[in-house]
């Protein structure tokens, strides 16, 4: 089993920044990749970037790409997802997920995650 912890969220004006953090603790040697995803009230939730088990690859939504920069230390088994020039239309929450299958492609959908995250609120005011 692996457990994901999230943290970094809060509130943010528009134009700010925030660094969220994904700890992963458990058998975090059996994990090829970890993502982040997104759901804003009344909205399923979304792809927003992934990583590659050794942190060389990386894919992030067309909404986030050039804001948000995902990257990885394993030595910490930890995640971050930094998010620059915020927007209100981010605000959401933010969860982790690990996958542990073995891919060609980083997977960009909620099925193909194993574990899962509690998530950290991200809230962008205007």
């Amino acid at each position: 089993q692996v457990q994901l912890v999230e943290s970094g969220g809060g509130l943010v004006q528009a134009g700010g920044s925030l660094r969220l953090s994904c700890a992963a603790s458990g058998r975090t040697s059996s994990i090829y990749a970890m993502g982040w995803f997104r759901q804003a009230p009344g909205k399923e939730r979304e792809f927003v970037a992934a990583i590659s088990r050794g942190g060389a690859a990386t894919v992030s939504a067309d909404s986030v790409q050039g804001r948000f920069t995902i990257s990885k230390d394993n030595a910490k088994n930890t995640v971050y997802l930094q998010m620059d020039s915020l927007k209100p239309e981010d605000t959401a929450v933010y969860a982790c997920a690990a996958d542990k299958s073995f891919r060609s492609k980083l997977p960009l959908t909620t099925t193909l995650y194993d574990y899962w995250g509690q998530g950290t609120q991200v809230t962008v005011s205007s």
